[in-house]
């Protein structure tokens, strides 16, 4: 049979780490927040929304890479 000291040493370990856990998730989540609230006043303030050219800005470094790929290989465009 399991000690009744073994059980509290058990359930003490348990919560320290389910505090230790939610305090490191509550820091995240306002870390994430903070994040959300810059790109909220970035956009307020006249600038271009963060994810709005995510994927034009990747389609033209996929073009600057295959022109510099084409002139490294010394294919003229």
């Amino acid at each position: 049979m399991i000690a009744i000291d073994s059980i509290l040493t058990l359930g003490a370990v348990g919560l320290t780490g389910l505090g230790i856990t939610s305090a490191a998730l509550l820091k995240g989540w306002q870390g994430w927040l903070d994040v959300r609230r810059l790109e909220i006043a970035r956009i307020q303030d006249g600038g271009a929304p963060v994810a709005t050219g995510g994927r034009i800005e990747i389609a033209d470094l996929r073009e600057r890479v295959r022109k510099l790929e084409a002139i490294a290989a010394g294919i003229d465009l």
